[in-house]
This record gives structure tokens, sequence and C-alpha cells, in this order.
């Protein structure tokens, strides 16, 4: 397993209870887009790709 596969794995399972909570009803929206994007900003797409079986990002093809 890579160095930061422990940090990846915890920010998607963020995401998903961010996801969850926002489905809530009288959710703060605010919060969620503001968190959500930061939390997707700081996935490394190459990692998120290989590890998820994600495709890779444009111009990251070896």
């Amino acid at each position: 397993m890579c160095d930061h596969c422990g940090d990846l794995n915890r920010t998607v399972l963020m995401l998903g209870f961010l996801v969850m909570y926002a489905e809530q009803p009288d959710h703060d929206e605010q919060f969620a887009d503001v968190v959500g994007g930061a939390l997707a900003m700081s996935l490394p797409l190459d990692d998120a790709a290989s590890t998820y079986g994600l495709p890779p990002e444009p111009g990251s093809e070896r």
C-alpha cells in the first residue's frame, strides 16, 4: 500500500459522509459545498484513479 493511501481512504470516507449529510433536510448547503470542494481538491487524481478504479487525470497517462 502507498505511503499516503490511509489519507486518501480517509478523505474518500469523509466525502461519503458529507454526501450523506448533504442529503439530510435542513443541511447547511454552503458548508457542504465549501467542505466538499476542499476535500475533492485535496485528492490526488492519479492515486485516486489507481486506488478506486477511476479514469486517470487527463494528461497524466504514462
